[in-house]
């Protein structure tokens, strides 16, 4: 039998990722840590030597552009909470999730995220992609070819947000 959702589905992560690694894959810990603007969503070194990353209390636009550093945790952020709540034990949270500290970090986190994701796509069935058993994060009850649909949709959104970011990086000594 195909599976033709997942098979279009995974084609779309594919354009998404590729999008995703352009950006990524020569950044600079400078260019993450980097500010756009005096605000904006970044990350910041704890006593204990992790990162953590701020957290906003709305969505507005006031709240200012995001550090790549910070877009580089939300993907991660995203992204491992969709894989613990999926296919592991549904516990992890938002202060459970680091930022790495360095773009290389940042790059091996993304990357091994970015494997372990697709793995588990490739192993779907149609039935898996329609039933709701492993939509437990972001949403709950619905079909998981809608997680899927809304993982693409949310990395394809964070790669513009680090291409944008970096072409602002790029010419901010002009």
């Amino acid at each position: 039998m195909a599976n033709e959702a997942r098979d279009y589905l995974l084609r779309q992560f594919d354009t998404a990722w590729a999008l995703t690694w352009y950006h990524l894959e020569g950044v600079s810990t400078e260019e993450c840590l980097w500010r756009p603007a005096q605000v904006g969503l970044h990350v910041r070194q704890e006593p204990d030597g992790r990162w953590r990353a701020e957290w906003p209390e709305h969505e507005g636009y006031d709240l200012g552009p995001p550090s790549i550093a910070w877009v580089t945790w939300h993907i991660g952020f995203w992204w491992s909470m969709v894989l613990d709540h999926s296919f592991g034990e549904g516990k992890l949270t938002r202060e459970e999730v680091p930022w790495p500290g360095t773009a290389d970090g940042v790059r091996e986190w993304i990357c091994r995220l970015q494997a372990q994701w697709r793995a588990r796509l490739e192993q779907l069935t149609e039935d898996d992609v329609r039933s709701v058993q492993r939509t437990r994060w972001p949403f709950p009850d619905r079909p998981f070819g809608d997680v899927i649909a809304w993982a693409n949709v949310e990395l394809t959104k964070n790669a513009s947000e680090l291409g944008y970011a970096r072409f602002l990086y790029a010419v901010r000594a002009r």
